[in-house]
């Protein structure tokens, strides 16, 4: 069923967000990152102690094409 909309004010939207009013069939955003991290590089909290000894992150990438975001498939 069609809505009818008063005014919508956007004050701001990330770089793969979706606005959306009404009727939708198929909403679809894209986005592509590539993260290297090392041993406990995402721990979160209050008096943390990690101990990570000898540790090594490999960011070596030989694939020159990862995945692909080409039509969102």
């Amino acid at each position: 069923m069609p809505a009818i909309v008063g005014v919508a004010q956007v004050i701001s939207m990330g770089s793969s967000s979706v606005f959306h009013i009404g009727d939708v069939y198929k909403i679809m955003p894209f986005a592509s990152a590539k993260t290297f991290s090392g041993s406990g590089s995402f721990n979160t909290g209050e008096n943390l102690k990690v101990h990570n000894n000898l540790s090594h992150t490999n960011t070596n990438d030989s694939d020159v094409i990862d995945q692909g975001i080409l039509l969102n498939a």
